[in-house]
């Protein structure tokens, strides 16, 4: 099993799929790593040699990914939210960013519906 940037990659599938299990890596950017590190992208990932892996962990060290790249957007987003844009304002709220209804949908940002109870009539 490859271990590279603290991920063990799954053993039995292809490389460019097996790459994308590192966090900021898709498919477009294995890709371009396999194609650098002269690697077929369609060999799996326990055919891999000790030479490939090298390279291909040497390609990946230049790349934020990971740790590194998380804790980057988590600073990005903590700057939205201490200058007070709008982005800022619905990141603390929980709410969605980019001007998605939320009367009906938005689920996925809100949580669990939380029921509210109606007023009771006064009677006479």
């Amino acid at each position: 099993m490859a271990r590279i940037a603290g991920i063990d990659l799954p053993k039995n599938k292809r490389g460019v799929i097996g790459l994308t299990y590192i966090f900021g890596i898709g498919r477009s950017t294995s890709k371009m790593i396999l194609k650098n590190c002269n690697v077929d992208e369609n060999i799996k990932v326990q055919d891999w040699d000790d030479d490939q892996l090298s390279a291909i962990r040497n390609a990946i060290n230049e790349i934020k990914t990971e740790g590194q790249l998380r804790s980057e957007i988590q600073l990005n987003i903590k700057r939205l939210m201490d200058i007070g844009c709008n982005r800022g304002i619905r990141h603390r709220a929980g709410l969605p960013l980019r001007g998605q209804r939320t009367k009906n949908n938005s689920r996925t940002r809100k949580g669990k519906r939380k029921t509210v109870a109606n007023k009771k009539k006064a009677t006479k």
